[in-house]
C-alpha cells in the first residue's frame, strides 16, 4: 500500500509513530511527528495511527519543543540572514518559515544549512 507524504503511521517493529516521507528501496520512511531523524520501516506492517497515538506523538514532540525552544534558548541558534533583493534568499527564507510553522525543525535546520550555504557562495560579502 502506497502511502501519501505525512500520513501518519504506526511503525509496530519499533513500537514508534511517524510521518511518511517517501520510499527508499523496498523501505517506507517514517519521520517522527514534529521532526527528527528518519528510519526505514517495512511497509507490510505499518498500518494508520490511532487517533490516541497520533496525539501522544503530538504532545510528545510539544514536550521536546518545550525542553528546547524555551525564551531560554533565544539566541543561542541565529538563523542566517537572507540578503535582499536575492529571489534565492528569499526562498529559503521562506521555506524555512513554512517549516517553523509547522513545527518540523529539521525541515528548518535544512533550510538554514541551504542558505548559509547559499550566502557562502552567492554573497561572501554578506
Amino acid at each position: 500500500m502506497e502511502h501519501e507524504p505525512g500520513t501518519v503511521l504506526y511503525d509496530p517493529a519499533t513500537d514508534r509513530v511517524g510521518e511518511y516521507q517517501d520510499r527508499s528501496g523496498p523501505y517506507a520512511m517514517l519521520r517522527p511527528v514534529g521532526g527528527g531523524r528518519e528510519w526505514q520501516a517495512d511497509p507490510a506492517g505499518l498500518r494508520p495511527a490511532t487517533e490516541r497515538e497520533r496525539l501522544r506523538a503530538g504532545v510528545r514532540a510539544a514536550n521536546a519543543r518545550a525542553r528546547t525552544d524555551g525564551p531560554f534558548m533565544l539566541g543561542l541558534r541565529r538563523p542566517p540572514r537572507p540578503v535582499e533583493d536575492c529571489p534565492e534568499c528569499d526562498g529559503l527564507a521562506s521555506r524555512r518559515a513554512k517549516a517553523r510553522a509547522a513545527h518540523d525543525y529539521s525541515a528548518e535546520t535544512d533550510a538554514d544549512v541551504l542558505l548559509r550555504a547559499h550566502l557562502r557562495e552567492r554573497h561572501p560579502e554578506a
